[in-house]
């Protein structure tokens, strides 16, 4: 998400960050690009021009066009104003102070409402709370299916309608008789399954009101694919105006979407975008910052972001197994192929640079010397290859022959090459890890150092910008 957006963005501001005196035509001549790239992004074309407007009466000042460094000042009111379109804060979901709280879904057909519901589930299990999914959907076949699937892969029960009845369930009933169960069973969270509409289809949209008067939801969460561009916009604004929203969780980010309801539906509809989902799988959601993606969108990377993805998928004890084994040097080959499954978890090789400051730069720089492989297929192969190695093989590259590198080659698929060039590869990772973590233990090493001195805490705790270029 964002590519072109980013690296138009970043051409374009990167002419403004030289040294001197930044004229007003330099300026006029920068925001013309950056609304045209905001308007390929499919942005909505009215609040292109109130962002530009912004924008220029900010830029074209006295303090800015004669301090030492104006480029990086109109980077940064680039940013500023990125983060007023798309809110300032982070707006969770919030939980009734009587318990159930009960939120409801709504939204287009195909816009993945039951597998969001099925994410929103999973989160608040992790925070130890006691969930139920309702099955709203009678007309859309084997949706209730569907939901009470990732019910039991989350352990979560699912409320739906009695199959023995003839016909199409009331879905205010069935909506009534949930929320009822959860509270009378003690669940904290209730979550709203509802069928897919069109905005424009009066009686379902009737549906909808009729059920939020009947259970009176905390959270009206607008679902939205966001790969239909500024139309979620406008979609959005119709369910706001009848059902009165709370929030909007964008669906699909991980397609090649331009980002046009991203940086679309906070400012048409006022309600924030509260999570993203990021992929099929339940734990593919992430919470919004504004401030992180306005840092993202303009280059300068998202490393809080992604250091709170690796500590999510790598657990501590994990983590400081893996440091004995560095400080050691007894590093297997069994450990290099779960290091990588574990940097799998944090998303394709396109997210993670995104993630980094400079990182379309550097992306720009491996496509242009990789030649046809993609890091993805690379590391497949990799572990393709230690799968094919019997337990002792993995936890003693020492032992592999050559013949046996011949069946580990015809066993993965590769050649007996591929296979010397992942052995020599694992030593000098394992080298390098090592110098980094340092030599023996209790001997600091480069890292080390580094943290002991602070610099790497202070550098992270002041969140400081590093514009690139």
């Amino acid at each position: 998400m964002f590519s072109t957006l980013t690296s138009k963005l970043e051409s374009t501001l990167r002419k403004l960050r030289g040294p001197g005196v930044l004229k007003e035509q330099d300026v006029t001549e920068a925001l013309k690009e950056v609304r045209l790239a905001l308007l390929e992004a499919d942005v909505n074309f009215n609040i292109v021009k109130d962002f530009i407007e912004r924008i220029r009466g900010q830029a074209v000042g006295r303090d800015v066009l004669e301090s030492l460094t104006p480029g990086q000042h109109v980077v940064k009111i680039v940013r500023d104003a990125l983060c007023d379109l798309m809110g300032r804060d982070h707006a969770g979901l919030s939980l009734a102070a009587q318990p159930p709280t009960v939120m409801m879904m709504v939204g287009l057909q195909g816009a993945g409402k039951t597998t969001t519901c099925g994410k929103v589930a999973r989160l608040f299990t992790q925070q130890g709370k006691r969930v139920l999914l309702v099955a709203a959907d009678p007309r859309r076949p084997a949706a209730a299916e569907q939901l009470a699937s990732l019910g039991a892969a989350l352990d979560v029960p699912v409320h739906r309608a009695d199959p023995s009845l003839s016909g199409l369930p009331d879905v205010v009933r069935v909506c009534t008789e949930g929320v009822s169960r959860g509270r009378d069973r003690g669940y904290d969270v209730v979550i709203l399954d509802t069928g897919g509409r069109l905005h424009i289809h009066d009686e379902l949209m009737s549906e909808l009101e009729a059920v939020k008067a009947a259970v009176g939801p905390h959270e009206i969460l607008f679902v939205a694919d966001a790969m239909t561009g500024q139309e979620a916009v406008n979609v959005a604004e119709q369910f706001e105006r009848r059902l009165g929203l709370t929030g909007v969780i964008l669906t699909k980010i991980e397609g090649d979407t331009r980002g046009g309801a991203v940086l679309s539906v906070r400012a048409a509809t006022g309600k924030p975008v509260k999570y993203l989902g990021t992929g099929e799988k339940l734990d593919a959601l992430e919470p919004f910052y504004p401030d992180r993606m306005a840092s993202r969108i303009l280059g300068m990377g998202d490393v809080l972001s992604l250091i709170e993805k690796a500590q999510a998928s790598v657990s501590q004890e994990e983590a400081s197994a893996l440091r004995r084994k560095v400080a050691t040097n007894t590093l297997t080959l069994e450990d290099f192929r779960d290091q990588i499954r574990q940097v799998n978890k944090l998303g394709s090789v396109d997210q993670i640079l995104a993630m980094l400051p400079g990182g379309g730069q550097l992306k720009s720089m491996m496509s242009g010397r990789m030649r046809g492989e993609l890091p993805e297929q690379d590391m497949k192969r990799v572990v393709a290859i230690i799968d094919s190695m019997t337990r002792q093989e993995r936890r003693d590259h020492t032992i592999i022959n050559g013949s046996r590198k011949k069946r580990v080659a015809r066993g993965s698929g590769t050649s007996v090459p591929e296979v010397n060039r992942l052995i020599k590869q694992f030593l000098s990772a394992r080298t390098m890890m090592r110098s980094l973590a340092g030599g023996r233990p209790g001997k600091p090493g480069k890292l080390g150092k580094v943290r002991k001195r602070g610099k790497l805490i202070r550098a992270l705790q002041s969140r400081s910008y590093v514009f690139p270029g």
